[in-house]
């Protein structure tokens, strides 16, 4: 299953990187995270791992990021590895003038099992998560 999820930010680009490049900000814009580890690389770098652990409803679901292009201010790219479910996510952002960013977000999801079942049936049910992240985070980057 694949995606593409964009916003618009009322900021510089300068600025949406610097609140987003920041892992100490994660929990300010995505919501039930309860803790971002660095577990193996050099952080934020290509093939650096983190470890993250996110409560959601009743489910606690921990998750390894790997970091697979870093070439911000234009792209941040990932993989992330969490029982049954592999996700890729490519983040571009775009200057769209002095003051406006765009971010683009794609998203490729793999599944195994149940989580497999319910890409098929519920897709909608992902993209919403992704497009409830990327709002979080320009409510985030617009109040500071």
């Amino acid at each position: 299953m694949k995606y593409e999820i964009e916003v618009k930010i009322n900021l510089p680009r300068e600025r949406v990187i610097e609140l987003f490049n920041n892992p100490d900000n994660m929990k300010y814009w995505q919501p039930g995270l309860l803790s971002f580890e660095h577990i193996s690389g050099e952080a934020g770098q290509v093939g650096a791992k983190s470890r993250l652990h996110y409560k959601m409803g009743k489910r606690e679901i921990k998750m390894i990021e790997t970091i697979t292009v870093n070439n911000l201010p234009h792209e941040f790219s990932g993989t992330y590895e969490a029982k049954g479910v592999w996700n890729q996510v490519q983040n571009y952002f775009m200057d769209l003038d002095d003051n406006k960013t765009l971010w683009k977000s794609v998203n490729e999801f793999k599944g195994t099992g149940f989580m497999k079942i319910m890409m098929f049936l519920m897709p909608g049910m992902f993209k919403k998560e992704t497009c409830k992240y990327l709002l979080n985070f320009k409510e985030f980057a617009e109040s500071k």
